[in-house]
């Protein structure tokens, strides 16, 4: 597993459109998860270690955000051809298990975490209410797949995002796995 870095904020670029298969079975674009005061997408899939040791701290901030109208969404764009573990109904499994609060979305073609310019699982994109980004950072410090402290940078930087519609000027990138492109 290859420890790989996501690039700093471009301030202010837009959201790009998307439509895709959630596991409910429905679809969903990106006008149908905004949030009042902003918006967290996050590329994430079901194998990757530094997923894995972050699931429980995401669910805890998406319901947080909540109270401050920032809505989430879960997108898996890897390969799943060569990696069956991420295949939709393993999605539906993670889904279920972790007791995940947010829609978790297969890219199929892998359009669209390339047009969002995701490189790595996890990769997060914090959006104010008009869909400009604001933040592309991790969601805290850690240490060999562990949390070093309480911090939550995701969290704080969405709070700040939802109260000014501006992100952190400092920001550290998420790290994880390689998103695995066909």
């Amino acid at each position: 597993m290859a420890l790989l870095s996501s690039p700093l904020c471009n301030y202010g670029e837009k959201m790009p459109n998307f439509k895709l298969k959630n596991v409910d079975e429905c679809f969903i674009d990106q006008e149908m998860i905004k949030g009042k005061n902003g918006t967290l997408i996050f590329f994430i899939c079901n194998h990757c270690p530094y997923v894995k040791a972050i699931t429980k701290k995401l669910v805890y901030t998406v319901n947080e955000m909540t109270e401050f109208g920032i809505a989430s969404v879960g997108i898996m764009p890897n390969d799943t051809i060569k990696y069956p573990e991420d295949n939709f109904e393993n999605m539906k499994k993670f889904f279920n298990d972790n007791k995940l609060n947010f829609p978790y979305l297969i890219d199929l073609d892998q359009s669209v975490a390339r047009n969002f310019g995701a490189v790595c699982t996890p990769d997060f994109f914090g959006y104010n209410s008009k869909n400009e980004l604001q933040y592309r950072g991790r969601i805290a410090e850690m240490n060999n797949l562990k949390f070093v402290n309480d911090k939550n940078d995701l969290l704080d930087a969405m709070i700040q995002i939802s109260r000014t519609q501006m992100g952190p000027k400092n920001q550290i990138a998420s790290a994880g796995c390689s998103i695995k492109w066909k």
